[in-house]
């Protein structure tokens, strides 16, 4: 079956067919760095990796481009209020959004171009639309894109030109032609940094960036643009405008948006105050946590993000890593010398051909999960926790922990230690409790030494004190095990 993806353009999914199979280039609208970004800002990211690492299973091979915006208003304001030049404000951003990305476990990029570093392709870009007619320079050393003259305009977002001129404005300063008209550089004003170019001193607009730039790295036509759904208009719009306008060919093939993301009912924005940052995210959760949030809804979707969504990612992942852990505690170091349960290993050829129908169907990730909670379920039936080791339950444990790796692997999850993951996640449930894990530990051990001494009275008061603790006690033949109850 082929890859299958929804293309905002055409408004339906379609086979996935690059323009020159296998190679695929994909671009994606970067973060303006300002500011932490907020958890809203990493759903892209952790979706595109998906996307590429999918596409590259499934044979193809994936070069990859996201940018930085390093030179917007916001930057201009936070340099001017932290009184610091505007390109230290950009750097320090910048690598602040890869030690979240990196947090996350995400694959990097084939290339990170800011607007700075591109500044000669912007001005070559620009000046071929206003050679092609498609652009004005205005009196004062503005350019403008003329909406007006690319016939196209609209086909993404659904919008008619007519209508969209009746709400159009004109800001103060400004001199265009129609209303509809974007800025593609802008005249430079005191203090603000600015670059030598044809028609005077200045800056790039917004949109013109992500043309030169993906054109730059990737070739004049892309197989994949990516980005929210909030960009798809204007600036999407925008880039196929100039794409098409100054090159005279289809700029991508397939156009890749994600939903947002709400908080309480509203999306998560900086201008509403209603965010989280991702490093204070990291701070209190692991990131597995963020990236299950994620992926368990599909990405056209809008997704959810309060405390009862985070609380069942912790159930879940719970799940599934308890279950990892048992597996990992029958087999030796990697599974060295140890076969695959034949009948167990039907089961998961099974599950992963469901796994593949799902993400080739325009990456289903929660039909793609739910074979894996099937599958784990089976796993969980035949093969228990303080089990006594044997071939046949080793056989299996291989075979599960390696399906789950081999799907983790997809989606940057599941590849933790489980014993080490349970850990954490129980720390930080533990502190979210106002408990101490010492303490924990003695009441374990209080318990284990009064069923030694057949003290049942005793050990049943015990094992009731720590379940009004929220501590949940098993008891196998290696031993009592705890963790906190999700």
């Amino acid at each position: 079956m082929a890859v299958q993806l929804y293309n905002t353009l055409t408004r339906q999914k379609e086979d996935f067919v690059p323009l020159r199979p296998p190679a695929v280039k994909m671009y994606v609208c970067g973060p303006t760095v300002y500011n932490y970004l907020h958890v809203g800002n990493f759903r892209g990211p952790v979706v595109c990796n998906l996307l590429r690492n999918w596409l590259e299973h499934r044979g193809f091979q994936v070069h990859f481009v996201l940018n930085f915006t390093d030179v917007d208003d916001k930057i201009i304001k936070a340099s001017v209020e932290q009184q610091v030049p505007p390109e230290q404000i950009s750097e320090k951003y910048i690598f602040e959004y890869k030690k979240d990305f990196a947090a996350l476990g995400l694959r990097a990029h084939e290339a990170n171009p800011t607007v700075t570093g591109s500044m000669p392709e912007i001005i070559s870009f620009i000046a071929t639309l206003i050679e092609r007619e498609h652009a004005y320079v205005t009196p004062n050393g503005d350019v403008y894109y003329a909406v007006r003259s690319f016939p196209g305009y609209g086909q993404l977002s659904g919008r008619k030109v007519d209508d969209l001129r009746s709400g159009a404005r004109v800001e103060v300063g400004e001199i265009k032609r129609d209303p509809l008209d974007f800025a593609l550089w802008k005249t430079a004003k005191p203090g603000e940094p600015a670059w030598a170019s044809p028609w005077g001193q200045g800056r790039p607009g917004w949109h013109i960036e992500c043309s030169a730039m993906a054109c730059k790295h990737l070739g004049e036509q892309i197989d994949i643009h990516g980005g929210g759904t909030d960009l798809m208009f204007p600036h999407h719009e925008n880039e196929i405008a100039q794409s098409e306008g100054a090159l005279n060919e289809r700029f991508s093939k397939y156009w890749f948006h994600w939903n947002m993301i709400n908080f309480d009912g509203q999306k998560m924005s900086k201008s509403l105050g209603n965010f989280t940052t991702m490093r204070d995210f990291l701070q209190k959760h692991h990131p597995e946590i963020y990236k299950w949030m994620i992926l368990s809804v599909h990405y056209r979707n809008t997704a959810d993000f309060n405390p009862e969504v985070m609380d069942r990612a912790v159930t879940v992942l719970g799940r599934i890593y308890s279950a990892l852990a048992t597996a990992e505690s029958l087999l030796p170091h990697e599974g060295e010398g140890v076969k695959a349960d034949p009948a167990f290993e039907k089961i998961a050829q099974e599950t992963w051909a469901r796994v593949e129908k799902s993400l080739d169907d325009d990456l289903n990730t929660p039909e793609a999960f739910a074979a894996m909670f099937d599958f784990l379920r089976q796993f969980n039936a035949q093969v228990k926790r303080g089990v006594k080791v044997s071939e046949a339950a080793q056989g299996k444990a291989l075979v599960f922990r390696d399906l789950i790796r081999r799907l983790g692997s997809m989606m940057s999850l599941f590849q933790q230690p489980a014993a080490s993951f349970l850990r954490d996640l129980d720390d930080l449930l533990l502190a979210a409790k106002s408990l101490d894990r010492a303490e924990i530990d003695k009441l374990v051990e209080q318990r284990a030494a009064a069923r030694l001494a057949k003290d049942f009275k005793t050990s049943d008061e015990v094992r009731d004190k720590l379940a009004g603790m929220g501590i949940a006690v098993s008891d196998t033949p290696n031993g009592s095990h705890w963790e906190v109850a999700k």
